[in-house]
């Protein structure tokens, strides 16, 4: 069967050519190399400067340079949507970095930062939530009870954040975001409701919420997460710098290079 697998893909390759979305190797859609530049090394904690207030520990597992800014923008901006394996199980090593020990508090939560319904219509799938997915499968496999809970929603339009800087990203993001009524009223009582679909979980009644992670695919002025932190923190009747301590964390598949230089002391 694997014979036939590879048989079918090099066939394939012929047929329709593809090439390595990272370094343009061709009949690859990721060769090893670009690969192990996504998820060959440990997650680590990255912190971007200026911090912005109330921004979560976020941990990511790629600088976002060569590979693996073509890897994301390949899956995000042209629909290279076989990359969300590779880029979930890179998601799946910082939520599992950022997430403490296994079995504390709790099933993994993560929550992804809404795209704004115009990107997501204008691309034809939301990335990030699709990334989370194959982080939770990624997760589960591993034994690690997992559960994507789109729990967040844009309230009010926002301007597009390219040519920004870090002030002007925490101004044009402030407010922005809150918590669908349903995810809420779950935040405010810190139970979860289990149903049959909701895997590695409970399969029945109700359990304490578990550990929200939230998730995105890159990290650059932190304002984005900021803002998401501040509004689970308000649900859960805490302040924005509470965030930090513990309500609270974030993973990310990549973060700007600087932001892993400063922690990599």
């Amino acid at each position: 069967m694997r014979n036939a697998w590879r048989a079918w893909q090099e066939l394939s390759g012929l047929l329709l050519p593809v090439a390595c979305a990272g370094c343009g190797r061709p009949r690859t859609e990721l060769c090893t190399a670009c690969g192990a530049a996504l998820h060959g090394a440990p997650a680590r904690l990255v912190r971007p400067s200026p911090r912005p207030p109330g921004l979560p520990a976020v941990y990511a597992a790629a600088p976002y340079e060569n590979a693996v800014r073509a890897v994301l923008l390949a899956h995000k901006e042209r629909g290279a949507l076989g990359l969300a394996g590779v880029l979930g199980r890179a998601l799946a090593g910082s939520v599992r970095a950022g997430a403490g020990r296994p079995g504390d508090a709790g099933p993994l939560l993560l929550v992804p930062v809404p795209s704004a319904r115009s990107s997501t219509a204008a691309r034809g799938h939301d990335p990030v939530r699709r990334i989370a997915a194959a982080a939770a499968r990624d997760l589960r496999r591993a034994g690690l009870p997992a559960q994507v809970l789109p729990l967040l929603r844009q309230r009010r339009a926002v301007a597009d954040q390219s040519g920004l800087g870090a002030r002007q990203r925490r101004a044009n993001l402030a407010g922005a975001l809150e918590l669908t009524a349903g995810g809420g009223r779950l935040l405010q009582h810190g139970l979860l409701r289990a149903g049959p679909l909701q895997h590695g979980l409970l399969q029945h009644g109700l359990h304490r919420l578990g550990r929200v992670i939230l998730v995105d695919d890159l990290l650059t002025t932190g304002s984005t997460l900021a803002e998401a932190a501040r509004a689970v923190g308000e649900a859960r009747g805490v302040g924005r710098e509470s965030s930090v301590h513990g309500v609270c964390r974030a993973a990310v598949v990549a973060a700007s290079p600087t932001a892993f230089e400063i922690n990599r002391n």
